[in-house]
């Protein structure tokens, strides 16, 4: 039931004369501390911070002083007290609150510093499920909230990035701080607790294996305001959940202009294609562009890859994004270079290489520390009008397939080799997708028409005009192996592939003309595997 306002108008400008802090972050406390206590604030305190801040021969009372009852059940209960909470949500100008504080000798609390227990951290720590559990903070987001939703009398820090501003307000203010003021810090704290309390709900349901529980929330922490969004006219951020997958969100940038929001997804895009190839058992190079491969490539090194990958298609790879699954070295650095890249990320950086890029001043580098695992579970979201998207990653892998041979003719064990490479670019290639492979590399991919046959057809243009740029009288398709993400319903995408000059094909497989479409493959002669998995990329 809703509680009807009184209308009590809040003051512009209140003193601050007593702060509770309680930070399990204690990054720029001290200097924070310090400087409330120059500027005349009482300072209350718990366990470590208190500790801490006394330990710096500042005056600090322990919260044990203020509520008459001392800290018990290994911390689980300190703040959770009518001295403290009624010092927070008291309505200062209401008669009736004033009276009760009076009564109870409630002093008021103008200032509240609180950051939480590092739950996010711990849940992507790999912790086990009591050590998370103890992680969930209880008091401090009851702080938060009581402060927060008390702005007009009471002022709230999440953030160590706020310190300086408050200090600073104070400072200006002559010991206050504004409403408008109050009102920022306020909001920032609800959006932190609903943050917190995301990642809670996310690790229950992750923890019980609930798929699709009944509320879903999704949180992050603001990493850079973008110029713009896709276009200019459009207005974006960038948030981070806390996950550890390496990748775009968790990488250094070494060097280069901020990155843009085409920058980030088409980077992410890239990154989640090359790890695909375990670099263990080969380099591999990936070029984007717009979200979608222009040229995927494995070999003994990444140069060679490099080069191979640049072959499918060195048009678009004009200002494309480059990810590698290797630490880059020098050599294949030298050639990255010789075109317009927009950005590069690998799992690590030599240092001659790092070298060589930085002759580039705009030219994004990207260190991500790893490889994401193709394998691992997650979730992806994406927003329609009124609502959420919400589904797991694919990370289904063509090695863990079974594959079945349903033509009379079986690959051979090279033309299975780009089947499986086809295969795994074709999962990354916007819907409907044809890849064509020869060699450890992509020759011609067709991504995103309406139709399966014009999909094929495009890559089939594509691997024609590679090898005219490479000076080639033959088309590059000409003894590949085709990949398509989906079945084809009908023979015509697959004599598409013929025409070009393919000898194999993988596809899942599942269409009521499958018999048609493998005997027309029998019919020419084509290898035709079924992986029984397709990967719709929208």
């Amino acid at each position: 039931m809703a509680v009807a306002s009184k209308n009590i108008a809040a003051p512009d400008l209140v003193p601050v004369r007593r702060a509770l802090l309680s930070v399990s972050d204690k990054t720029g406390l001290i200097d924070f501390a310090a400087g409330l206590a120059k500027a005349g604030v009482e300072l209350i305190s718990t366990g470590g911070t208190a500790k801490a801040i006394a330990s710096a021969g500042i005056s600090v009372s322990d919260v044990s002083e203020v509520t008459g009852f001392p800290e018990i059940m290994d911390g689980r209960v300190k703040t959770l007290h009518p001295a403290i909470h009624g010092a927070l949500l008291g309505v200062r100008d209401d008669p009736e609150h004033a009276r009760a504080m009076q009564d109870h000798a409630i002093h008021p609390i103008d200032l509240v510093v609180v950051n939480l227990y590092p739950f996010e951290q711990v849940r992507f720590s790999g912790a086990d499920y009591a050590t998370s559990v103890e992680n969930i903070d209880i008091g401090g987001p009851a702080m938060l909230r009581a402060a927060a939703k008390n702005h007009a009398y009471v002022a709230v820090v999440t953030d160590p990035d706020d310190y300086a501003p408050v200090l600073s307000a104070l400072e200006m203010n002559l010991g206050s701080l504004s409403l408008e003021f109050r009102k920022k810090l306020a909001a920032k704290a609800f959006t932190r607790t609903a943050a917190y309390d995301a990642a809670i709900s996310q690790w229950f349901a992750e923890a019980l294996q609930v798929e699709h529980p009944v509320w879903r929330a999704f949180g992050g922490k603001l990493a850079s305001v973008m110029r713009y969004g896709e276009n200019p006219h459009q207005s974006a951020g960038f948030y981070l959940t806390g996950e550890a997958r390496p990748g775009v969100a968790t990488a250094r940038q070494l060097q280069g202009k901020q990155l843009s929001y085409n920058n980030i997804n088409d980077t992410d895009a890239a990154f989640e294609l090359v790890a695909e190839f375990d670099p263990q058992e080969s380099a591999a190079v990936a070029i984007i562009k717009h979200a979608n491969p222009c040229g995927v490539a494995t070999g003994g090194t990444l140069k060679e890859a490099y080069e191979k990958a640049l072959r499918c298609d060195p048009v678009s790879a004009f200002g494309g994004i480059v990810a590698v699954n290797r630490k880059l070295d020098a050599e294949a650095a030298e050639e990255i270079v010789k075109i317009f890249t927009e950005v590069i990320i690998a799992p690590d950086v030599s240092p001659e290489a790092e070298a060589i890029i930085a002759a580039k001043k705009n030219l994004r580098l990207l260190v991500a520390g790893g490889m994401p695992d193709p394998r691992a579970a997650s979730t992806t979201v994406k927003s329609v009008a009124g609502g959420l998207l919400v589904q797991g990653r694919d990370n289904a892998l063509v090695d863990d397939f079974e594959l079945t041979v349903v033509t009379r003719r079986k690959p051979t064990p090279a033309e299975m080799a780009d089947l499986r490479i086809a295969f795994r670019v074709a999962k990354h290639v916007k819907s409907n997708a044809i890849v064509y492979a020869k060699d450890g590399a992509t020759v011609g991919i067709g991504a995103g028409q309406m139709s399966r046959v014009d999909s094929s057809r495009i890559a089939a243009r594509k691997a024609a005009d590679a090898a005219e740029a490479a000076g080639l009288a033959e088309s590059l398709a000409k003894g590949s192996v085709v990949a398509s993400d989906a079945f084809f319903p009908f023979a015509d995408g697959l004599l598409a592939a013929v025409e070009a000059g393919a000898t194999a094909v993988i596809q899942p497989g599942g269409s009521v003309n499958d018999k048609d479409v493998i005997a027309a493959a029998d019919e020419h002669g084509l290898a035709m595997v079924f992986t029984g998995v397709r990967h719709f990329r929208h």
